[in-house]
């Protein structure tokens, strides 16, 4: 079942880069207290990932979270090793990059893309949610592929 405007975030485990290392963080951590603008992407370093949808979030960064957002957060189904390398790649010191390497909080989302026929396998969808409190206020899922629902543009005129 896929998440929807008012639900609650189902509870789960993320991966970022720490001093040390992958660290996990939770949903707990990420959303509790917080406005949390999230958005995910098919894959870390593809070109529509790269050159169309996180730059956006890069160069709003200061305008998003003076509009009220406590934590930006991009998140795919790739390790926290490929997601610190690409944050550090696109200058998104800005943004917390989580990796969902296993897919399983994008399951829990019910927001799964089959990627097979590219040879991705199981990835996330685009799409880009506002968090408050740990309740979705606002989901925009990409219908096809492309930038439009939830490009950093069209969640800032929801903020």
């Amino acid at each position: 079942m896929t998440i929807k405007t008012g639900d609650k975030i189902p509870s789960g485990t993320l991966k970022t880069m720490g001093e040390k290392g992958p660290t996990d963080i939770t949903t707990e951590d990420i959303f509790a207290g917080k406005k949390v603008l999230l958005f995910a992407v098919p894959g870390a370093f593809t070109p529509g990932c790269s050159l169309a949808h996180l730059p956006g979030y890069v160069v709003n960064a200061d305008k998003i979270k003076a509009m009220g957002v406590d934590t930006i957060a991009c998140m795919a189904v790739n390790d926290a090793f490929v997601m610190d390398a690409w944050g550090k790649a696109q200058n998104a010191e800005e943004l917390l990059m989580l990796g969902d390497g296993n897919g399983d909080f994008t399951a829990a989302l019910g927001l799964e893309l089959d990627g097979r026929g590219f040879g991705l396998g199981t990835r996330s969808q685009r799409f880009a949610m506002i968090v408050e409190d740990g309740t979705v206020t606002h989901l925009n899922v990409e219908a096809g592929p492309g930038v439009d629902v939830s490009s950093a543009e069209t969640m800032m005129a929801l903020l």
